[in-house]
C-alpha cells in the first residue's frame, strides 16, 4: 500500500510541473503583444523626432547652396572688343587714355558693358559702351612704323590753303579729332611758326597746341619716353622742314602777304554779315 500511495503522489507532483509549463507557454503570448505594443508605440515618436531634426537642417543646406551665388558679381572682365584693362588707347575726341576697368552698369533699366577710360593729364574719367567702340572711333596705339611716318610728315613743306581762316580752322579741328596720327602731324606742320616767321594769331596758337599735345602724348606712350622728350623730337623734325632753312625769311614774307589777304577777306565778310 505505501508504494501505491507514493506512486500516486509522484504522478500528482509530476503533473503539476507540466501544468505549470503549459501555463507558462500560454502566458508567453500574452506578454509578447505588450512588448511589441510598447516598441511599436515608441517607433512613431522616434520617426517624428527624426523628421523634426531633418527639417531643422534644411535651412542650413540652403544657405550653403546660396553662398556661391554671391561670388558671381565679383567676376572681373579683362578683355572686350580686342581691348583689355590697363591698356593705353586713343579716343579721338580726347586723345590718349588708359582703360582702368570693364564694368557692367544698369542705365535706364538696361544693362550696359562699359570701358572705364582715364585721361590722366585732363583729370577726366570717361565711360564708353563696349558696343559703341567702332562708332566713336576708339583705337589702339599706333604702330612704331606709323609713328615714324608721322614724324617724317613734320619735315615736309607746310600746305596752307588760300581760303578763309574760319574754313581752315574747321578743317584743322576735324583732323585733330579724327584720331589719325598722320593727319594730326599735318596740322602741327602747317601751323608751326619758327622764330623768323610771323607770330601766330590766338586761334592758330590754340589749334597748334591742341595738335601738338595729341601728337606728343601718343609718341611718348609708344616710344616709352616723357612728353617733354616727345615734344623735343617733334620740334627737331619741324626744324628740318625746307621752309625753316636759309630761304625761310623770303618764303615767310610771301606767305604772310597771302595770309594777310585771306584774313582781310575774312574781316570784310564778318563786317558784311
Amino acid at each position: 500500500m505505501p508504494n501505491k500511495t507514493a506512486r500516486t503522489a509522484a504522478k500528482a507532483t509530476g503533473s503539476k510541473p507540466a501544468a505549470s509549463k503549459a501555463s507558462g507557454s500560454k502566458a508567453a503570448p500574452k506578454t509578447a503583444p505588450k512588448t511589441l505594443a510598447k516598441s511599436a508605440a515608441h517607433k512613431p515618436v522616434a520617426q517624428k523626432h527624426g523628421a523634426g531634426k531633418h527639417v531643422a537642417h534644411k535651412p542650413a543646406a540652403k544657405a550653403v547652396a546660396a553662398a556661391p551665388r554671391i561670388e558671381e558679381p565679383k567676376k572681373v572682365l579683362t578683355q572686350r572688343q580686342g581691348f583689355k584693362t590697363n591698356e593705353f588707347v586713343v579716343y579721338p575726341a580726347h586723345g590718349v587714355g588708359q582703360i582702368l576697368a570693364i564694368e557692367d552698369q544698369e542705365i535706364a533699366g538696361a544693362k550696359l558693358e562699359l570701358f572705364v577710360i582715364n585721361f590722366i593729364k585732363d583729370k577726366m574719367t570717361l565711360r564708353v559702351p563696349t558696343a559703341k567702340v567702332a562708332n566713336v572711333g576708339m583705337r589702339k596705339l599706333s604702330e612704331p612704323v606709323l609713328v615714324k611716318k608721322a614724324l617724317e610728315t613734320l619735315k615736309g613743306r607746310a600746305r596752307v590753303k588760300r581760303t578763309m581762316w574760319s574754313r581752315r580752322a574747321q578743317e584743322y579741328e576735324a583732323k585733330i579729332n579724327s584720331g589719325d596720327i598722320v593727319a594730326i602731324a599735318e596740322v602741327v606742320r602747317d601751323l608751326y611758326r619758327s622764330e623768323s616767321q610771323p607770330e601766330q594769331s590766338y586761334s592758330e596758337r590754340q589749334l597748334y597746341e591742341a595738335a601738338l599735345d595729341r601728337l606728343s602724348r601718343e609718341i611718348a606712350v609708344v616710344q616709352h619716353v616723357t612728353e617733354t622728350e616727345a615734344v623735343k623730337e617733334i620740334e627737331g623734325q619741324l626744324a628740318k622742314s625746307p621752309r625753316r632753312g636759309a630761304k625761310a625769311e623770303v618764303e615767310a614774307e610771301a606767305d604772310a602777304d597771302g595770309e594777310g589777304d585771306a584774313d582781310g577777306d575774312t574781316a570784310v565778310a564778318d563786317e558784311a554779315a
